[in-house]
């Protein structure tokens, strides 16, 4: 081996790893060992390796990717569902309001109703939309509609009568609470 082929060999480097020691006096007299490369069954066993590991991480992926699907899916039916009985509570808040006070015995009428209006208005809790939208709350434009604002009742930005009670929770807001306002 000749000294410039001994510094190409020294630069690239064996493929065990080792270095042999330079050669000692005539460059030709002496040739190196010669490192084999590795058997090619050790290739051919890398790839798939890698493409499986590939294969499992992109499966890990899709599952994911699905579960995040299916949540979002839930989310979504939880959300028409609420929504759904919102029409149903309005009309039992209506029926509360409206109920005869002074005839035959509208206590018992009065109380039924008030019983599914609160047992309504508990299913949508559980679900996850609270009802909100109380007289003296600050008003928040996310969380209320404004229907009217008057010069009367609390300090200004405050809420002086709720006309219709909003529902939702900090994510998802089904229907926002129309209030009316103080103005400044």
């Amino acid at each position: 081996m000749t000294p410039s082929a001994w510094t190409e060999h020294q630069a690239s480097g064996p493929a065990g790893g080792v270095s042999p020691a330079p050669p000692a006096g005539n460059a030709s007299a002496r040739e190196p060992e010669r490192v084999e490369d590795p058997p090619a069954g050790d290739l051919a066993t890398r790839e798939p390796d890698e493409r499986l590991l590939r294969a499992m991480a992109d499966l890990e992926n899709l599952r994911k990717r699905s579960l995040r699907e299916v949540e979002r899916a839930r989310d979504a039916e939880r959300i028409r569902v609420a929504t759904e009985w919102l029409p149903v509570v309005d009309d039992l808040d209506r029926a509360v309001e409206h109920a005869p006070q002074d005839r035959g015995d509208p206590h018992s009428l009065l109380e039924g109703v008030r019983a599914v209006r609160d047992h309504a208005i508990a299913i949508l809790s559980r679900l996850g939309f609270p009802r909100y939208g109380e007289v003296g709350e600050p008003f928040d434009p996310a969380r209320h509609d404004a229907v009217s604002a008057v010069d009367i009742g609390g300090p200004p930005g405050t809420v002086v009568a709720v006309v219709r009670p909003g529902y939702g929770n900090e994510q998802t807001i089904l229907r926002p609470a129309g209030v009316v306002v103080a103005r400044s």
